[in-house]
C-alpha cells in the first residue's frame, strides 16, 4: 500500500525559497485540511455516537498514538475535565513510550507489538469501553496491535488516519479516514495529518460533551473555576443566563461552586415560586 502521506512534497526547492513563500505555500497546503475533514464527517458522526453510547452506559474512551498522534490524543483528553468538569478517567490518552514521550522523542516505542495492550491493562480496560487509534500513516505497529488485541478482546475499536484503506482501518470498528495528501516537507505528518488530527479530536471530544448533557445553550456550565480567567467567565455566564448584576453573579457563584448549580439551584427557585 502507497502511503499518501509518505508522498514527495509537491512543492521543491523549499531551502532556495524566502520567507514569505514557504509561509504563503504552507498556508495554500493547510487550507486543503478542512475540506479533507469535511469528507469525513460521515465516518466522524458514526464514531461520536459509538463513543456516547460506551459513555451513557458507564464506559470510557481512550486514545493511543505515537509520536505527534500521541501527544494529540493525550492533549485532547487532558483537556476534558477542565472544560466540561468530567471525571479524569473518563476519556484517557495513552503515548507509546509513556510520559517521557510527551516531551522527548521516543521514536523506537512505535514499533513495539505488545506495549499498548500492555498500558491499557493498567487502566484494567474492558468491553464497555472504546479505543480509538491516531495514527496518520495508518501503520504504527503500536497502534495497529493495540486495537488488534482490543478487538479480540470484545472491546470497540475506531482510528483518526490519514491514509486511505489502511491496515490500522481495517482493525477498527468506526475508522475515521482523512485524507490530507502529501505533505509540505516531504513525510512531515506533525503538518497537514496532525492538523487534521487535531480538528477530528475537537469535533469528536466536543460533539460527545454535547450530547452528554455537559453544555448548556453554548456555555460550558460544568468547567473547572481553576483561575482568575475562568471565574470571570463563569460570572459573566450567570449574569448572562439571569441577568443580574456582576457582583450578585459573583456571590451566586461562590455560594453553590459552579455555573451548573447556581442555574439549576435558580431553575428550582423559579418553580417554587410559579
Amino acid at each position: 500500500m502507497e502511503r499518501i502521506t509518505e508522498m514527495a512534497s509537491t512543492y521543491r526547492h523549499l531551502d532556495k525559497m524566502s520567507v514569505n513563500e514557504l509561509l504563503v505555500n504552507m498556508n495554500r497546503e493547510d487550507r486543503t485540511v478542512p475540506d479533507a475533514v469535511e469528507k469525513a464527517i460521515p465516518q466522524i458522526e458514526k464514531l461520536v455516537q459509538a463513543i456516547v453510547q460506551k459513555m451513557q452506559n458507564g464506559g470510557r474512551l481512550f486514545y493511543i498514538g505515537a509520536g505527534t498522534s500521541g501527544r494529540l490524543g493525550v492533549l485532547d483528553a487532558s483537556e476534558c475535565p477542565p472544560t466540561y468538569g468530567v471525571p479524569k478517567d473518563l476519556i484517557i490518552g495513552i503515548i507509546a513510550g509513556g510520559d517521557t514521550a510527551l516531551r522527548n522523542s521516543v521514536e523506537a516505542a512505535e514499533d513495539n507489538h505488545l506495549q499498548a495492550w500492555h498500558d491499557l491493562k493498567v487502566f484494567d480496560i474492558d468491553a464497555a469501553d472504546i479505543v480509538v487509534g491516531i495514527a496518520a500513516s495508518g501503520t504504527t505497529p503500536y497502534v495497529i496491535e493495540g486495537l488488534k488485541k482490543c478487538r479480540s478482546e470484545g472491546v470497540a475499536t475506531a482510528c483518526i488516519t490519514c491514509n486511505p484503506q489502511s491496515l490500522l482501518a481495517e482493525v477498527s470498528d468506526f475508522p475515521v479516514e482523512i485524507v490530507t495528501g502529501p505533505e509540505f516537507v516531504t513525510g512531515s505528518t506533525r503538518m497537514k495529518a496532525g492538523t487534521a488530527q487535531k480538528l477530528a479530536l475537537n469535533m469528536i471530544s466536543t460533539a460527545v460533551m454535547i450530547q452528554m448533557g455537559r453544555v448548556l445553550d453554548n456555555i460550558m456550565v460544568d468547567m473547572q473555576l481553576s483561575n482568575h480567567k475562568l471565574i470571570d467567565r463563569g460570572i459573566k455566564m450567570i449574569m448572562k443566563q439571569l441577568n443580574v448584576s456582576y457582583s450578585e453573579a459573583n456571590n451566586l457563584l461562590q455560594k453553590h461552586g459552579n455555573v451548573r448549580n447556581v442555574l439549576n439551584n435558580h431553575a428550582q427557585s423559579s418553580d417554587v415560586n410559579a
